[in-house]
């Protein structure tokens, strides 16, 4: 109390504020600790173990039938000289594998630009021009993701008899061609109808006709979505067996079928079967990795959008 008798005001003491923490759900706390560096080695583990079938194959291939017979290949670290290229050198002097390598690619790239191609001009079509129809011809593109290739290897196969098709590599790319455009013409048009439409009617404005609005706006705007596409195609061809095997004969038979036919005719084969195996899973590799940030980027767009 004070010298005129009156008490002094007291101030509250001020509210203590919550922890970041305290507010935080448990899903929140979840995830931060998911985040962390112990996660990080636990995926890295993973990701070696997945790793292991590719190292085995490789250093496989790189091993001498007799040793690959007498050891597993993990021997290879305590006796590196059992490494040799012998598998690869023979492998090249095999006509039946190194034709079907050239079947391969003769049957995935026209495939996969075909596809690229006919997907892109289709999905722009469906985007941004008008036509009669145009909705329900869409519809009838998504209803055709969802039949499978088994129902129609029988009749095509009968079509491709009758026309002169059967067992040539273009009859396997006309039916990988087929069964790739819906869901090629499905991804890239959702992509260009994000294309904001300012942009094409200045361009249409700045006199640029229908194609060449195409090529020079609508392509380098859709790189992404069409490098995605690129891949999943490419992949999806280079590793089809099923398609292959009905399709083609023996003139006209990719990777895939003949180390199948490999391994029936020789049994272990290892000096053919292990060094194919591996150029067959290496290329694809490869084509990934090479566009791999246009894949991711194509990825993230759509997953925005």
């Amino acid at each position: 109390m004070t010298a005129d008798g009156v008490a002094p005001a007291t101030t509250a003491p001020p509210e203590r504020e919550s922890s970041p923490r305290a507010t935080q759900s448990l899903g929140s706390r979840l995830a931060e600790a998911a985040s962390g560096g112990l996660v990080r080695v636990f995926l890295l583990v993973v990701g070696l173990f997945w790793l292991v079938p590719t190292i085995g194959l490789l250093l496989s291939s790189l091993r001498t039938p007799q040793d690959v017979a007498a050891s597993g290949w993990w021997e290879v670290f305590t006796k590196p000289s059992q490494l040799t290229f012998r598998s690869y050198e023979e492998l090249l002097k095999n006509g039946d594998i190194t034709s079907s390598l050239l079947n391969t690619v003769a049957i995935t790239v026209p495939a996969t630009v075909l596809v690229v191609v006919i997907g892109a001009l289709a999905g722009y079509a469906f985007a941004w021009m008008d036509f009669p129809g145009r909705d329900w011809w869409f519809l009838a593109v998504v209803g055709l993701l969802v039949v499978p290739v088994q129902v129609a290897l029988i009749p095509i196969a009968e079509l491709f008899g009758k026309i002169g098709l059967f067992g040539s590599v273009l009859g396997v790319i006309l039916f990988h061609v087929g069964f790739g455009l819906p869901f090629a013409v499905f991804l890239l048009r959702n992509f260009f109808a994000e294309i904001p439409r300012e942009l094409l009617e200045a361009a249409r404005l700045d006199g640029a006709g229908e194609l060449r609005l195409f090529a020079r706006v609508v392509m380098p705007l859709g790189g992404p979505a069409i490098a995605s596409l690129g891949i999943f195609q490419f992949l999806w061809v280079w590793n089809d067996m099923l398609v292959a095997l009905i399709f083609s004969d023996s003139g006209s038979q990719p990777i895939t079928v003949a180390l199948q036919t490999q391994m029936r005719q020789f049994g272990n084969n290892i000096d053919v079967l292990a060094p194919g195996a591996f150029i067959s899973m290496v290329i694809p590799l490869a084509v990934f990795f090479a566009f791999q940030r246009q894949f991711v980027s194509g990825v993230m767009a759509g997953a925005v959008k």
